[in-house]
């Protein structure tokens, strides 16, 4: 017998070639069209045009109203047109003062003029901002506290980092004033 005899024809060469090339250039152009889809925006909207979801204004009347632009760690013009909300955060802070000074023990309450989900936000992200409080704390010198002004000057770097905290979490700050209801210092 021939060699010619024995291989057996090849059946649908041409064909499968053609099927495998109609099969890749499909798969080729859903992906591309899928991808074309996807930058469009069709799957999912552009993040970049979405407006964030932040808190609102609180006006005296309750209505509230959009916040300006920003992460509202500014401070607002006109507070007086705002309903200012008041939240105690829980428990004391108990703190070494830096140089070896003494310690200083504060609890202290904060101040909005956002609605409720700032609040909630100091709830939700409590052990964080504790963290940055007794952090402060720790950073304050004895002497400048027994002073009005760095009480003040401390209530500011506590509004700050508070602040701080809550945008790192929530992408918004909110917190407008702090105030302390017990500052003792040894």
């Amino acid at each position: 017998m021939s060699d010619a005899e024995t291989t057996p024809k090849k059946k649908g060469g041409k064909m499968k070639k053609v099927l495998i090339a109609t099969i890749g250039l499909v798969l080729i152009g859903g992906a591309g069209g899928a991808g074309g889809f996807y930058y469009a925006g069709a799957f999912g909207g552009d993040a970049a045009e979405e407006k964030p979801d932040h808190p609102k204004l609180v006006l005296k009347d309750g209505s509230q109203i959009d916040a300006p632009p920003g992460d509202g760690t500014g401070n607002l013009k006109d507070k007086a047109k705002y309903q200012v909300t008041y939240h105690p955060i829980e428990g004391s802070f108990t703190s070494n003062l830096r140089g070896g000074s003494g310690f200083a023990q504060a609890e202290i309450a904060v101040s909005t003029f956002y609605d409720e989900r700032v609040v909630a936000a100091l709830t939700e992200h409590d052990f964080a901002i504790r963290d940055s409080i007794v952090m402060e704390l720790a950073e304050s010198n004895g002497q400048e506290l027994e002073t009005g002004a760095g009480k003040k000057e401390l209530a500011q770097r506590l509004r700050n980092s508070i602040n701080q905290v809550l945008v790192e979490k929530t992408g918004f700050g909110g917190i407008d004033s702090i105030y302390f209801t017990k500052l003792v210092l040894q």
